[in-house]
């Protein structure tokens, strides 16, 4: 790659505002990223991007080309996207618990042509490398295992960060999906740059709909804690708002419950995103664990990925105050709609009003827009949403309208003052004796009981009703129940065809890194060599 150095020198003194070149002369000395023992300022963070930009650029890597991140959070994420932003490349957020087969596929697929791990022997990764033209593997833990073609990361850190890079927009992100449904695809996230949409009037949508979304108008500098992982959209969307305010950043690489409590005491944390799962292990600390630590910093906690039962709204209500934000969207669409902190009491089991310039439609099953306050199939309109994924063709409009309305799989409903309601997701609806049964009703009632800390509720064959019930309990810690007490309680809640008709009881319910239940684990063994899967 070759350097234009007449543009950086012309660059040199004015930097694009907001952006990390920028904070690195106006703040240079303010905290940036904080992990464990470790820090940053922004003068830091910005020096040694430009090391490692430099460091890669001489490895061919430039505009065209993607660079794997299989990292947990971490200050080598934070640094690696920086620099690969200064360069105009590509961030591929991969999941680190993937297998060396499933890279591959990704790899392949992507066309991914740099890699970077903090796995402690990487050597385990290379049969997913095998053949492929790959400019450069990092391997980021602090003492790896190295082998065949790995550099150790503190390698990029020796190149001098003359002349300075300046970027002009984030690097383009590529997140792929869970993959629950077959192989992931690739969702290339087109929040990053607008000004590199071609229609004037989409580009200031997109503007116009991202200044929603992360709240601009309130810039004033925060301390966010980043619990959210780097190869969901999400984790590098706080760190992008949080670079956009000039806030500091406290990484947690893997979550701990108690371990939250003390950095927010410890950095007086302002803000924090998180998933059910999280406030629910928190929740289920003993109370002098829960009362030892002092959470009276944080003024927004934001909670989506999964729904969130009232029970546990309350719990964060009377913990943490009134602070608590409800978001709802997906990898596809970005976000759709967000519920404020004081319409929680009089918009109960909402999540919240569409940002500014999403539309949402609320369909039958044949397609027909419904009425206002029906239930329906929901579709979403956003001006970020991708028409298709990468390397495949545009989605057909059974998943993507030509309007570019894109099918969510969920099931809800707008009420009329234009607040959104989800009430399941259609593949997880059970339909037994000719009745549709929604999971989402049945969990929110049995997570009511005091056992219970998670519950996942499927749909499993029955000779005679098609499907029947069952519910997967996770049992709070020190806490027990019988099948006989759940099915008692389920009596007091719900009508009968709604009850299940078998429980089990299971040390953890398995979810992905996102906190998510993935029910297709627990539903698939029931399902195997069935002519229908319903």
């Amino acid at each position: 790659m070759r350097l234009n150095l007449t543009v950086i020198e012309t660059m040199a003194s004015n930097p694009k505002p907001n952006r990390l070149e920028d904070w690195a002369q106006r703040t240079q000395n303010t905290t940036a990223i904080i992990q464990d023992d470790r820090s940053l300022t922004y003068a830091q963070w910005n020096q040694q991007a430009d090391q490692v930009a430099h460091s890669l650029a001489k490895r061919g890597i430039g505009s065209e080309d993607i660079m794997v991140l299989r990292l947990q959070n971490s200050i080598e994420w934070c640094v690696l996207n920086a620099a690969l932003s200064k360069l105009g490349a590509g961030v591929l957020g991969l999941n680190w618990r993937l297998t060396a087969k499933e890279i591959r596929f990704i790899l392949e697929n992507s066309g991914a042509t740099a890699f970077a791990c903090d796995d402690q022997s990487p050597e385990a990764l290379l049969p997913a490398f095998d053949g492929l033209n790959m400019k450069a593997l990092v391997a980021v833990a602090p003492t790896p295992t190295l082998s065949g073609d790995f550099t150790h990361y503190a390698a990029l850190l020796e190149t001098p960060p003359e002349p300075p890079f300046y970027s002009d927009a984030d690097a383009r992100l590529i997140i792929y999906t869970s993959g629950t449904t077959g192989f992931p695809k690739g969702v290339v996230n087109n929040r990053s740059n607008p000004s590199a949409t071609k229609d004037p009037l989409l580009a200031q949508q997109q503007r116009e709909y991202l200044a929603s979304v992360r709240g601009e108008g309130n810039n004033d500098p925060e301390q966010v804690l980043v619990t959210m992982p780097m190869h969901h959209a999400a984790g590098p969307g706080i760190v992008r708002t949080a670079v956009n305010r000039g806030s500091t950043m406290v990484l947690m690489p893997r979550f701990d419950a108690e371990k939250v409590l003390q950095l927010i005491e410890q950095y007086q944390i302002s803000t924090w995103n998180g998933v059910p799962t999280m406030f629910k292990r928190i929740a289920a600390l003993p109370k002098d664990i829960l009362d030892k630590y002092d959470v009276s910093s944080i003024k927004t906690l934001s909670v989506g990925a999964a729904p969130v039962p009232k029970a546990l709204k309350q719990w964060i209500f009377d913990y943490f105050g009134p602070c608590l934000r409800e978001n709802y969207g997906s990898t596809e669409v970005s976000m759709v709609s967000s519920l404020s902190p004081d319409m929680h009491t009089e918009k109960p089991g909402s999540c919240g009003k569409p940002f500014k310039h999403v539309k949402v439609s609320i369909r039958d099953a044949a397609g027909k827009e419904l009425p206002q306050g029906e239930t329906g199939e929901i579709w979403v309109y956003t001006p970020v949403a991708i028409s298709n994924y990468l390397g495949a063709d545009t989605m057909d409009e059974d998943t993507r309208d030509k309007n570019g309305f894109f099918r969510m799989g969920d099931v809800g409903y707008l009420d009329s003052d234009g607040y959104l309601y989800i009430t399941d997701r259609i593949k997880d609806m059970i339909i037994s004796g000719g009745v549709n049964i929604y999971p989402a009703e049945i969990e929110a009632a049995l997570i009511q009981h005091p056992a219970i800390q998670d519950i996942a509720v499927i749909g499993v064959p029955d000779d005679e009703f098609g499907e029947q019930v069952k519910a997967y309990c996770e049992l709070k810690p020190n806490h027990d129940a019988s099948e006989a007490e759940l099915s008692d309680f389920a009596a007091e809640h719900l009508a009968s065809y709604k009850r299940p008709r078998s429980y089990e009881i299971v040390a953890e319910l398995p979810r992905n890194t996102m906190g998510k239940i993935l029910k297709r684990d627990l539903r698939d063994p029931y399902w195997q060599n069935k002519e229908r899967q319903v």
